[in-house]
């Protein structure tokens, strides 16, 4: 990422510089190491950074997956972290090793290394890192990280794999309707220009709009390309995105599944910290950030419940924070005494669901999508040539 500060040399006077590094510490550590005090920084937001921002983060599962294998190799800790140094070729990401190293080698922890560039790892892998270290298994838990970040990535993808034809379908449709709203249109319009006939009230708008593009081209397409960067702009805001996604969740279907996809998981990760050997009121708190504002409320209920003796499936379900079959697992993991396990197998018994779910309706909803984008298109042409058939009917 980049950043722009502003800073005051050795000499007293004050610049701006524009750094790229992997957070706003590392920005700072850049400017201090030239002799700059930092005054204010700032990352810089554009069109290219955005487009590079996701490039620019840090691989962590493959950093954790590189790791397990020299771990299960016979290296140490540290000899690991310097041969992946020796490695990397992106400059912030080495900077990143090279300093984690350093941590290593003064005698702190690895996850207090970690917890230095929350950018880069997040608190559940930090956590994850440090209950490892109570019990010096670090690459079991590098091991459960990354089984537990595959299959959260395969839903994920799985999800976003279903929304891709849909969306080709609207995108072609919509270039298909502004091409016969900006192109076609207009040169009908001037056709029918001079003629008097009686048109219906619909084909009389669509004239009016191709008159308009006709005769204010530049116009129109900049308040056209002004709305769509408005509403680009908009859909960013969070507090426009959390409108849009509690109108979501007011749906009955629709909410209904964000909700279990959300507590599918929560239970995952919970599980993963369980067996990782985390208690469960501190393993819930570390997965609060995972549901939605709503659930937060209820798991902080649920968590109260639980440090107070309660039974975890009751607590749970009695904060809406179960489904049917998750309330009978959570009580069969208590009367077990495996709930690491048990919240394993509700999170891969609700992806299931939600797989199902998604294939079903992907099937109904393409051809309904394919029917709308026909129609409208369709309307689009019939109100083009309904001047035809009127001149056609009035030389009878």
């Amino acid at each position: 990422m980049r950043f722009e500060l502003r800073a005051i040399a050795q000499e007293g006077r004050v610049e701006s510089l524009d750094l790229h590094a992997l957070d706003e510490a590392s920005a700072c550590e850049q400017a201090a190491s030239r002799g700059y005090t930092v005054l204010t920084i700032r990352e810089k937001s554009n069109l290219l950074s955005l487009w590079r921002k996701r490039s620019d983060r840090f691989p962590v599962l493959l950093f954790s997956q590189e790791l397990l294998v020299l771990l299960n190799a016979g290296l140490s800790l540290v000899e690991a972290i310097e041969t992946l140094v020796e490695k990397e070729r992106h400059g912030d990401f080495r900077t990143v090793l090279e300093r984690i190293a350093s941590t290593l080698r003064q005698g702190r922890t690895f996850s207090t290394a970690l917890e230095q560039y929350p950018n880069a790892f997040s608190p559940l892998y930090v956590a994850t890192v440090r209950a490892s270290e109570r019990t010096s298994d670090l690459a079991p838990a590098l091991l459960r990280y990354v089984a537990y970040q595959n299959q959260v990535d395969a839903i994920r993808k799985r999800l976003i794999n279903a929304s891709i034809y849909p969306a080709l379908l609207i995108g072609v449709g919509g270039l298909v309707s502004f091409f016969l709203l900006l192109y076609v249109v207009p040169r009908f319009s001037r056709i029918y220009e001079e003629r008097s006939v009686d048109l219906p009230l619909f084909s009389k708008l669509l004239l009016l709009w191709g008159q308009a593009v006709e005769g204010h081209a530049v116009v129109v397409i900049g308040v056209l390309t002004l709305a769509v960067a408005a509403l680009w702009y908009a859909v960013r805001l969070p507090a426009v995105r959390a409108a849009i996604e509690a109108a979501l969740w007011g749906l009955p279907a629709i909410g209904e599944r964000m909700k279990v996809y959300q507590l599918a998981r929560f239970y995952r990760t919970i599980g993963m910290l369980l067996r990782g050997g985390m208690p469960l009121v501190a393993a819930l708190e570390m997965g609060t950030e995972l549901l939605h504002p709503i659930l937060r409320e209820r798991l902080v209920a649920a968590s109260r419940a639980i440090s107070e003796g309660q039974p975890v499936s009751e607590s749970m379900d009695r904060n809406g924070l179960t489904t049917p079959v998750a309330m009978r697992m959570l009580s069969v993991g208590e009367q077990s005494g495996n709930m690491g396990e048990m919240m394993d197998r509700i999170a891969m018994f609700h992806d299931e669901e939600i797989s199902r779910w998604v294939d079903w309706f992907t099937r109904l909803f393409e051809p309904i999508l394919m029917a709308v984008i026909g129609l409208v298109i369709g309307a689009i042409v019939i109100l083009m040539y309904m001047p035809i058939f009127e001149l056609a009917g009035s030389l009878r």
